[in-house]
C-alpha cells in the first residue's frame, strides 16, 4: 500500500473501523468510508471524529452487490471490516450473520475484482479457532465454528481466499485477537465492566470468568492492519494479530478494579452465559508470522491500554453512551 493511495474502509462507523479510518487519514491516504445506512444520516463514531472533514463518507449496506461494485471504483486498497459481530445476537438471528458476513463479503470481493483493486484486506477473528486445542494458536490451528457468528466468519474468510486462488485478487486475511479500547460496544466485557464501575457500582453483572483471552489495544490492531496491507509477502496468507499474552476474564476484571480503585464484587448473570458447547474457553495468539512478515509487535501492555480506556470512559459524554442498566446483546 503506497502513500497517498485511495482506500475503502467498510464498517468505518464502528469501533475498530473508526480508529483505522483516522489512522489512514493521518498517514495521508484518501479514505472512502462506508457507514451503515440509517435515516438519521449518522456516521457512528465518525460523527465526532477529527477527520470527519477529510474523508468521503458513503451510507450503505454491504448486502447490496450493486452498491458495493460502485463503491470499489477508483479504490486501490480495501479494508473490509463491516460485519455483524455480537456473538449472543448470532444465537437469535443467525440468518442475518450469513447474509451480512458471508454475502456481504462476497459482494465486496466481486466489486473489488471488477474494479481492479490491488489489495483486499479481509477482517477475520480469533473466534474462528474456537477453544484452543494447542497454545499459542498459530494460523494452522483447526477452525471451529462454535457460534453462528464464528461460523459466518469462517465462511467469509473461505470465500475471500477463493477469490485469491480462483481469480488472483490480492487478498490478505487479518485475524485479530480480542481488540478493546475507546468506542468499543458495551456488548464486550471490558467496556461492560468499566462502565458499570464508573457508574458507581462495585457489584457488577458478568458471565463466565474462567475463559482466557489475548486482549489487544485498538491502536495495536490498527497498526497491524496497516502493516499487513503494505506487505507484499502477506498476500494470499492468513495472519494473526495479537500480543501472545493470555489472561482470564476474572483477572482482567480485577485489573480494571485496581486501576479504578474499586473492590469489585461479581454477580453471575445467566443471560450473559454462552451455551456450554459454544463458549470459547481459551484464546492466546501466536503472532510470530506477523512479526516475521512485517516486524509489527504490540506496543501497549494490557494495563496501559486499560488505563487509556478508563480515561476515555471517565468523560461524562462518553460514559453517557453506555446503558449500564441494560444487558447489550
Amino acid at each position: 500500500m503506497t502513500s497517498k493511495n485511495t482506500v475503502l474502509v467498510t464498517g468505518a462507523d464502528g469501533f475498530i473501523g473508526s480508529h483505522l479510518t483516522e489512522r489512514l487519514v493521518q498517514a495521508g491516504h484518501r479514505v472512502r468510508a462506508l457507514c451503515q445506512y440509517n435515516s438519521a444520516s449518522s456516521w457512528g463514531w465518525l460523527d465526532d471524529s477529527s477527520c470527519r472533514n477529510d474523508i468521503e463518507v458513503v451510507l450503505g449496506d454491504v448486502r447490496d452487490p450493486g452498491q458495493m461494485r460502485s463503491l470499489c471504483i477508483g479504490v486501490e486498497t480495501v479494508f473490509h471490516l463491516a460485519a455483524l459481530i455480537a456473538i449472543p445476537y448470532s444465537y437469535q438471528a443467525p440468518s442475518s450473520y450469513v447474509e451480512t458476513n458471508i454475502g456481504g463479503t462476497l459482494n465486496l470481493l466481486q466489486g473489488a475484482l471488477a474494479a481492479g483493486v490491488t489489495r483486499f484486506v479481509q477482517t477475520s477473528t480469533s473466534e474462528v479457532y474456537g477453544t484452543a486445542r494447542s497454545v499459542p494458536i498459530s494460523e494452522t490451528h483447526p477452525l471451529q465454528g462454535q457460534s453462528p457468528y464464528s461460523a459466518s466468519k469462517i465462511g467469509a474468510d473461505a470465500i475471500a481466499h477463493s477469490f485469491q486462488a480462483s481469480f488472483g485478487l490480492p487478498v490478505i486475511t487479518a485475524r485479530p485477537f480480542n481488540t478493546y479500547g475507546p468506542r468499543q460496544s458495551a456488548r464486550a466485557v471490558i467496556p461492560t465492566v468499566i462502565s458499570q464501575l464508573l457508574s458507581g457500582r462495585n457489584k457488577i453483572k458478568l458471565g463466565s470468568l474462567t475463559p482466557t483471552r489475548d486482549f489487544n489495544f485498538v491502536s495495536d490492531t490498527c497498526n497491524g492492519f496497516v502493516a499487513l496491507a503494505s506487505c507484499d509477502e502477506a498476500v494470499g496468507k492468513v495472519v494473526n494479530i495479537g500480543s501472545g499474552t493470555e489472561v482470564s476474564i476474572g483477572e482482567t476484571v480485577a485489573l480494571i478494579g485496581d486501576i479504578i480503585g474499586v473492590d469489585v464484587q461479581i454477580e453471575t448473570d445467566d443471560a450473559r452465559l454462552r451455551p456450554p458447547n459454544s463458549e470459547v474457553d481459551r484464546l492466546v495468539c501466536d503472532s510470530s508470522l506477523m512479526a516475521t512478515l512485517t516486524g509489527h509487535k504490540s506496543k501497549y501492555s494490557l494495563r496501559d491500554g486499560l488505563e487509556l480506556t478508563v480515561d476515555w470512559l471517565q468523560k461524562p459524554a462518553n460514559l453517557a453512551r453506555y446503558k449500564v442498566d441494560q444487558y447489550n446483546v
